[in-house]
């Protein structure tokens, strides 16, 4: 387990933190901090403000992923999905929702907008190489199994 220091936003005290919906969730939902109705029209996106600010230790980052309800119901999706925070940001979280859906969409204060998801992240060191190791895939990229 690790700790993840979390600082509420002034202004946004009515506002639940971020929390799993049931036991086995891997995602915290995030809820909007919006002064008032946001409307996201048809094919556009907004940013919208989370309310929090979060302690991310190192070695782990905290990834924004789009909620499926909003998704399959209204087109709603996190547009740079999954968004990355990492562990060195101590600004307020913000979430781009974009509307692929038919109609206009709108964001209401407190609505669960998008899933926080923690990660470790691995120290990585490159080491230039002459040529990299041979496997069966090689350099089949984009579709190369087939549809």
């Amino acid at each position: 387990m690790i700790t993840v220091g979390i600082h509420r936003m002034a202004g946004n005290e009515d506002l639940p933190l971020p929390k799993k919906m049931s036991k086995g969730a891997s995602g915290f939902d995030l809820f909007a901090a919006v002064t008032e109705p946001v409307v996201i029209p048809q094919g556009k996106w907004k940013l919208i403000p989370t309310g929090i600010a979060l302690s991310i230790p190192n070695g782990y980052e905290a990834q924004i992923r789009p909620r499926s309800g909003l998704a399959l119901k209204y087109g709603i999706t996190a547009l740079n999905s999954p968004g990355t925070i990492d562990a060195d940001y101590r600004g307020e979280i913000h979430v781009i929702l974009v509307n692929l859906g038919e109609q206009e969409f709108v964001i209401q204060r407190g609505e669960r907008i998008a899933q926080l998801v923690f990660q470790h992240v691995p120290d990585v060191e490159f080491q230039l190489v002459d040529q990299l190791d041979q496997t069966e895939r090689g350099a089949g990229g984009f579709g190369h199994t087939g549809r």
